[in-house]
């Protein structure tokens, strides 16, 4: 028997109530394993009166995308964001999957995105299809192969407070990077070593499967290699839609994607896409550090209402 799915129910199914209202209270319940549509019920010999057909009627077919305000509240500017991100605004698509893991568990945002990125790679990946570094590609990529990997085995069994946890832990050294270390980095050119660029790319596949914040590694890497503008971005182009064709297979494999899922990464996609060429037209016209300096203070307070959240939820067991 499936669940109950409701204390309304539950109180017609089981209270003084008329048979009839039981009945649509048990239909709603979905406790009835047979067809058990008005179609169905005539041919088993049922008959019911026009108040139970019209109570049938009104409940009509299931919806296939989030409704919630709040969500979209917070899903808009993330969509915006991931979009300008992969217009070639490097890292302001981090602030995505924190924005929906205060309203929803970080996995199933992540999953949520995963569509409307693997689309806007596939236009980013036009674009920038002259601009890259194979050298970095060819030293990273296996070790996304390794964090992917790793991600899917490990992340059906850790708990939705402790990726929340993690999320804010991993945002808040990016940022407090990218304050501090980052000029410095950019100054110190340093040859593309082997061994430091497959541990950068793992611990990137890892985190991007995990909560869709790969960004930080790759970019702690990348940075420190001296690479003209659009090299750097056309590289990351190409890094991030390997590694997000990575991680469709894990997210099959730990039950992600939804009807309802899909449906609301479709809702989505189109304004996705119209940030999309908004970052392709700004990233070869505007100066970028006013956009990562309000994208950091933005980043590096969700991080820690997301870091807060999660201990909370962690010591409460």
């Amino acid at each position: 028997m499936r669940r109950l799915e409701g204390w309304g129910e539950a109180h017609y199914l089981f209270g003084p109530s008329s048979f009839e209202t039981r009945l649509a209270a048990l239909l709603r319940m979905r406790v009835i394993k047979c067809d058990c549509g008005l179609p169905g019920m005539r041919k088993q010999g049922w008959r019911s009166s026009g108040a139970l057909r019209s109570q049938m009627a009104h409940e009509g077919p299931p919806v296939t995308i989030i409704t919630d305000p709040l969500f979209y509240a917070l899903a808009i500017p993330a969509v915006i964001a991931l979009g300008l991100s992969k217009g070639g605004f490097a890292g302001m698509g981090q602030m995505g999957t924190p924005l929906l893991a205060l309203v929803m568990p970080p996995l199933e945002a992540a999953a949520i995105f995963l569509p409307i990125m693997i689309v806007q790679d596939v236009n980013a990946l036009w674009v920038y299809r002259k601009e890259w570094n194979g050298r970095i590609l060819a030293i990273m990529l296996p070790g996304a192969v390794i964090g992917v990997a790793i991600a899917g085995f490990v992340a059906a069994y850790i708990s939705d407070a402790a990726v929340r946890a993690f999320m804010g832990f991993l945002t808040i050294a990016f940022v407090l990077y990218s304050w501090f270390g980052a000029a410095k980095a950019a100054q110190e050119a340093k040859p593309a070593s082997v061994p430091a660029g497959v541990f950068w790319g793992a611990f990137s596949g890892f985190t991007s499967t995990i909560c869709q914040a790969g960004g930080p590694p790759y970019q702690m890497y990348v940075f420190s290699q001296h690479l003209p503008k659009m090299i750097f971005v056309g590289t990351t182009a190409i890094y991030v839609a390997t590694v997000n064709g990575m991680k469709v297979a894990p997210y099959i494999a730990l039950g992600q994607f939804s009807t309802k899922g899909l449906g609301t990464s479709l809702a989505l996609l189109p304004l996705a896409l119209a940030a999309n060429q908004l970052g392709f037209w700004l990233v070869r016209r505007t100066p970028q550090e006013l956009f990562y300096k309000i994208m950091l203070v933005v980043m590096f307070v969700l991080a820690i209402a997301l870091l807060y959240l999660g201990a909370i939820d962690i010591m409460r067991g």
